[in-house]
């Protein structure tokens, strides 16, 4: 299992929050300092710890889009000062591209964790697509898995739709937003097609819950798990924007969960952006996810 410490991880949002994006760069200021990081110990074996850019700001909402992301090196030296045993990818490129991020790694002591990618696991005539987008990030994993104490996860998430990613926080309360019985058998489809095209790469997959995404919420989160083989990412964070209680998760999930991102979130914040029917972008705006 592999843990992260983290601020958040990425999606896509609808149009009225992507052309707020300009403004949240100028609201959020990230800083690479000793508040950003904290000193770690190893576990056990099994267990690795790591750090992740979105920790910093740094995810696919803001690189190339707020000029207060900082810099990739700074990033990973924090990372590596913190004591971490590696890293998150964040969005392809950020980190470096083939030898130059092995170099960047190996040079500071750390393995690559994993990388993240929504796929429209809903949505079979996108899906050769995105299983090409796959298989470029496993490219990029075979490019730096060296001596790591265990592969990179390939950390699948579902890219949502229109309607979800106007409606995030609210699926929990309104059943209406989630898949149908149809919906979910070709979403649990698509979830095979990407774990065969991982397996068959040599790397186990994990699936990542998400805000606005048809996996929101400990309901959505229970049948994908009834329908699938894969692991389970477990977000802390983004389980309570779902509904969720991560003590609970932890006991009802223990067997399926095979990678953990480890959030703090502000419920007072949560509670306010889905009263005020807000996009996913207001719950990063207004700082619901918060530092650990």
């Amino acid at each position: 299992m592999q843990m992260h410490h983290l601020g958040d991880e990425s999606a896509t949002d609808d149009a009225d929050a992507q052309s707020s994006l300009s403004q949240a760069g100028r609201d959020y200021t990230p800083v690479v300092d000793g508040r950003s990081i904290c000193r770690v110990s190893p576990l056990t074996p099994s267990i690795a710890i790591a750090g992740a850019p979105v920790s910093f700001g740094a995810f696919e909402v803001t690189v190339g889009v707020d000029p207060h992301v900082p810099d990739a090196l700074a990033v990973l030296d924090a990372v590596a000062r913190a004591g971490y045993a590696g890293i998150d990818l964040g969005p392809p490129g950020y980190l470096g591209n083939g030898r130059e991020l092995s170099d960047r790694l190996h040079e500071r002591g750390l393995h690559l964790a994993g990388g993240y990618i929504a796929m429209p696991f809903s949505e079979p005539d996108r899906m050769p697509s995105a299983l090409t987008e796959l298989g470029r990030l496993l490219d990029i994993f075979d490019g730096v898995k060296g001596d790591a104490p265990m592969p990179p996860r390939a950390t699948l998430a579902d890219a949502g739709s229109d309607d979800r990613r106007r409606t995030p926080g609210r699926a929990h309360d309104d059943p209406s937003l989630m898949l149908d019985a149809a919906g979910w058998s070709r979403f649990a489809d698509g979830i095979d097609r990407a774990a065969d095209l991982c397996r068959r790469r040599d790397y186990e997959p994990t699936f990542h819950h998400h805000g606005a995404s048809y996996v929101e919420t400990p309901q959505e989160i229970g049948e994908l798990l009834d329908r699938t083989d894969v692991g389970l990412c477990l977000d802390t964070g983004h389980l309570v924007l779902g509904g969720g209680d991560p003590h609970q998760a932890v006991i009802e999930w223990a067997d399926r969960i095979n990678h953990l991102h480890l959030k703090d979130v502000r419920r007072a914040v949560i509670d306010r952006v889905i009263a005020a029917q807000g996009v996913m972008m207001d719950f990063w705006r207004e700082g619901a996810f918060c530092p650990l």
